[in-house]
């Protein structure tokens, strides 16, 4: 067969395939063009989840006739004023996406600029254009794409359902708001407001936090850590979530390249480096991240679409994003996303209301109600010798002051079936332990051998203890290893034979000089491994499945992980099985001796799984909740 030349329509169809996917990509290129024209105001209105209508109008220069008749040429723009594909300094610039829809569609483009008297109408039906006619209209540009893909109906059977289509217009016309706060948006799907942004004013960062809060919800902009770093003429600004506030998925994660919304594997891994060791496996942060990068140093023309981007200093580039989000991170670890606690605390109102008995003088039942719900009060004489030395008339306790009897230092004597069904600890805390108190507070009991009670000066603290004492071991092992030193080790007296797989065994073998810095030594023990040494810090942890969790992960990670990845890695496994664990009882001095270690320890908000290691309950939630 002999080659040759396809026809326009055939060509533009065959872009049309790689730029317009369904109807987002028709918005998002009408959108971008908008807003590169200057327009402050952009309105969307769709039907049929964008099948058979999209409307985009918005009060930018518009256009002359000439401009107009151009504008449906193929690989004709007004945003490249040079030859350089690398000096891009326009969302659009390829030319492709107004002939692209045509082909595909029926057009409709009416347009004005204003000095002029009147504007100018084109229509296009499946690329064939007609005659451009006069038109009354207002300053703009105003543009109907009808039937999507009439042209080509094989397409249509790959489109979902009108509210998924609408939805993914939806997501894109957001993730284009949040980085033009100073323009306004609106979206119309099928007679019905899903978006109405008006215009943020402030500085940048002020309207895209106000923006971001819009778009997220108020619960993202509460729990979020500003952002920013510069590196090497690039500049990254922007909002993270705290690791306690996560996602299911990775909808929530905007990422901006020179103001260009895009969805690159090199900055969405970076996201993922930073957060490693302070996210719960299978959970995703919350984000909205710019990075401005010099035009000449990124290059946007990988692809039709303009979503992915290459840089010319990957590494710089990654190491920019996980610097800047992990020192966020670091500066307000000692925040918890307060979602979880006011979940907790309309999960305990709920609960009160649905088991609140009102009493009723006059009911018949009074003498049983008295008897069994309401207590009697205690006749001075029938009290504990251990209460009595308690009461001093006129006393007001201070904040910090026990009300367990002083005589009593575990209440067995008062309740002593109590004890033994929840695990109650109330011994009271020395004066010393009062006068080194923090944030965490003073620890009061231990509660099912699991968790610490620490009352705070406004608030009731709980804490996990195996959950916190994890961070503090991970955070004393990064430490090490970043000052290059061997932590300290202790000799088994009697070493650990491991049986592993071959698999298994040829992994872990490749990290013996790694694992020898963190003070475990291992050594090859003919089909098994062998281990002579353990870091002092997890001496008392369970060896033999230790080895063995570190030895899966390796085997899974293969080659593909980072040697800093890695080591986090196996810092993190090492210090899980190394930490209290839970059903360990605890003394009062080692209650509060973790307390201050979690003070001044790094991310002690999460464990190294990404789970919370303490809730705060203010007093005054407290009160609320027995209506005081």
């Amino acid at each position: 067969m002999p080659i040759r030349v396809l026809p326009d329509n055939l060509i533009n169809q065959i872009a049309a395939g790689e730029v317009i996917e369904r109807p987002a990509s028709v918005v998002k290129e009408l959108v971008e063009n908008a807003i590169d024209a200057g327009a402050d105001r952009i309105e969307v209105t769709l039907k049929a989840g964008g099948k058979t209508l999209i409307t985009v109008e918005d009060n930018g220069k518009g256009m002359t006739k000439a401009d107009l008749e151009l504008a449906v040429e193929r690989h004709a723009t007004s945003k490249l004023p040079t030859d350089n594909l690398f000096d891009v300094k326009f969302l659009g610039f390829r030319g492709e996406a107004l002939p692209s829809i045509a082909s595909v569609a029926k057009m409709k483009i009416i347009t004005r600029q204003e000095q002029d008297d009147s504007g100018w109408s084109l229509e296009i039906k499946g690329g064939k254009k007609e005659k451009i006619t006069p038109a009354a209209c207002p300053k703009g540009t105003r543009i109907e794409v009808r039937d999507l893909f009439y042209a080509t109906p094989a397409r249509l059977k790959f489109l979902k359902t009108d509210s998924a289509e609408a939805g993914a217009c939806a997501d894109i016309l957001s993730r284009i708001a949040l980085a033009n706060p100073a323009v306004s948006f609106y979206l119309y799907a099928d007679d019905k407001k899903k978006i109405s942004l008006d215009v943020t004013t402030g500085d940048m960062f002020n309207a895209r936090l106000r923006r971001a809060a819009e778009v997220m919800g108020r619960d993202f902009s509460e729990n979020s850590l500003e952002v920013s770093g510069e590196r090497e003429g690039m500049r990254l600004s922007g909002l993270v979530s705290l690791p306690t506030y996560s996602k299911a998925n990775t909808l929530s994660q905007y990422l901006f390249v020179n103001n260009r919304p895009v969805k690159d594997k090199l900055l969405l891994g970076a996201l993922k480096g930073a957060y490693a060791g302070v996210l719960e496996n299978s959970r995703y942060p919350a984000c909205v991240l710019f990075l401005e990068v010099e035009p000449m140093h990124v290059d946007v023309n990988v692809h039709p679409t303009k979503a992915e981007v290459r840089f010319f200093d990957q590494q710089g580039v990654r190491s920019l994003i996980v610097g800047a989000i992990r020192q966020a991170l670091l500066e307000g670890d000692k925040r918890a996303a307060n979602t979880g606690e006011k979940d907790l605390l309309t999960r305990l109102s709920q609960k009160l209301s649905a088991d609140y008995i009102p009493f009723n003088p006059a009911s018949e039942t009074e003498g049983i109600l008295k008897e069994n719900i309401y207590p009697q009060p205690y006749e001075t004489d029938t009290l504990p010798p251990a209460y009595k030395n308690n009461i001093t008339p006129n006393e007001k306790p201070s904040l910090f002051q026990s009300h367990a009897p002083k005589n009593n230092t575990h209440g067995t004597g008062v309740l002593p079936e109590l004890m033994a069904n929840f695990s109650v600890k109330t011994e009271e805390p020395s004066e010393q332990d009062y006068e080194k108190a923090g944030p965490l507070g003073v620890a009061k009991a231990q509660f099912h051998d699991t968790y610490i009670l620490a009352q705070a000066e406004d608030a009731l603290v709980l804490i996990d203890q195996h959950a916190a004492h994890e961070r503090i071991v991970l955070e004393r092992l990064k430490k090490a290893m970043a000052a290059g030193e061997k932590l300290p080790s202790q000799i088994l007296l009697i070493p650990e034979v491991i049986d592993l797989s071959l698999t298994e065994k040829a992994a872990l073998n490749e990290e013996i000089p790694a694992l020898e810095k963190l003070g475990l030594v291992i050594k090859d023990f003919g089909n098994d491994v062998m281990v002579t040494e353990v870091p002092a810090l997890i001496k008392d942890a369970a060896l033999k499945k230790m080895v063995k969790d570190l030895a899966d992960e390796m085997a899974e990670w293969g080659t593909t992980t980072t040697a800093e990845d890695k080591i986090n890695h196996i810092a993190a496994t090492m210090a899980c099985h190394g930490s209290v664990r839970a059903g360990r009882r605890l003394n009062i001095a080692e209650m509060n001796h973790l307390l201050r270690e979690m003070e001044q320890t790094p991310h002690a908000a999460q464990c190294n799984h990404g789970r919370p290691t303490y809730i705060r309950l203010e007093l005054s939630d407290l009160e609320k909740l027995f209506h005081r």
